[in-house]
This record gives structure tokens, C-alpha cells and sequence, in this order.
């Protein structure tokens, strides 16, 4: 299965080396605008280019069963909300796995929408989904390490594990929220 997804993953990766257009100032040629145009209308999607929906899926479930056994954010946890989480809560582990294919399906183009369980003030919500777990930004640092080494796993193309690590890494201050107010109240 896993070289069944890696070999699907690393098929519909591979891309010419299209840069992404600049964006086109209103005094720019036409005939530059049109040929950016049509750049930008062949370059496939990051969801696209991870491989679809099941493609993400695999990576979720090898990254998701990966951070329960991390030392730094798992069930040995220094943290006492994610050592609680990822020992007494793992009824509830199939469903984040859903969650997180929806997250990053959407954040990588696909056609999927992603609504948080409890919104916040950003349109993600990532905040308040986070905020009770008190996720410092070392251990946040440690998850997006995790990450790095389930889209190897997955044999995903250096160019596209930068994009999902750049969208990950985007969502950092919303879902190290909780940790920080914590740091404020002490």
C-alpha cells in the first residue's frame, strides 16, 4: 500500500520546472499578461501535484499515528494536554485524520472544504482547535519536524514537502495561541 501511494504520489508529482508568475502590473504587455496567463493555467495545483485526495490521506495517517509516538508531542509528552490528548482521547484519532486531510487538501488547492470544529478568529480556526493544548512553539517546531519526515516516507518531491511545510508553518502563531496567553497569565 505504501509503495502502492508512494509510486502514485511520485507520478503525479513530477512537473516541469514552471516558476509561478509574477503578478502583472496594469502596465504591462498584453502579450505578457497572456503568456503568464497561460503559465499559470498549466502549472497543476499542490494538491494536484501531491497526488489527490488519497495520496494526502496516506501522508495524514503515517503523520498522525507518527506524533502520538513523538517524545516531544506524544503520549511521553512533557506537555501534560497532549500527553492526556494522545492517551486518553485516541477514540478521536480517525476523525482528526479526517480533519487534517481536509486541511491540508484545502490549503493545497483541492476541490474540499475545510470548516474548523471550533472557529476562531481566523478563517482556519486553528487557534481555537489548539488553543486548550498549550502548544509551545518548540513543540509546534517538533510536529512540522514529524511532518518533514512523513512526506519522505511518502517520497514527496523536495519542491512540494516545501509548499506543505510553508502552509504548515504559516498557522504557527494561531495554534501556538494557548501557549502564549498561558506565558502572559504567569
Amino acid at each position: 500500500m505504501a509503495q502502492a501511494v508512494s509510486t502514485l504520489i511520485a507520478r503525479r508529482s513530477v512537473i516541469a520546472g514552471l516558476a509561478l508568475a509574477a503578478p502583472v502590473t496594469g502596465l504591462a504587455f498584453a502579450e505578457t499578461a497572456s503568456a503568464q496567463t497561460q503559465q499559470k493555467a498549466s502549472e497543476k495545483t499542490l494538491y494536484e501535484r501531491l497526488g489527490g485526495v488519497f495520496a494526502i490521506a496516506a501522508v495524514v495517517d503515517h503523520f498522525s499515528d507518527a506524533v502520538v509516538k513523538n517524545p516531544v508531542v506524544g503520549q511521553k509528552s512533557k506537555n501534560p494536554e497532549l500527553r492526556e490528548w494522545h492517551t486518553k482521547n485516541l477514540d478521536r484519532l480517525a476523525g482528526l485524520k479526517f480533519m487534517r486531510t481536509l486541511w491540508v487538501c484545502k490549503v493545497s488547492g483541492g476541490p474540499f472544504e475545510y470548516t474548523a470544529t471550533r472557529p476562531g478568529k481566523t478563517p482556519i480556526g486553528l487557534e481555537e482547535a489548539h488553543r486548550n493544548l498549550r502548544i509551545s512553539p518548540a513543540e509546534f517546531d517538533a510536529v512540522a519536524e514529524e511532518l518533514g519526515r512523513s512526506l519522505d516516507f511518502a517520497k514527496v518531491p523536495k519542491r512540494e514537502k516545501a509548499e506543505v511545510l510553508a502552509a504548515f508553518a504559516a498557522h504557527k502563531d494561531e495554534v501556538t495561541a494557548g501557549s502564549m496567553a498561558a506565558k502572559k497569565k504567569s
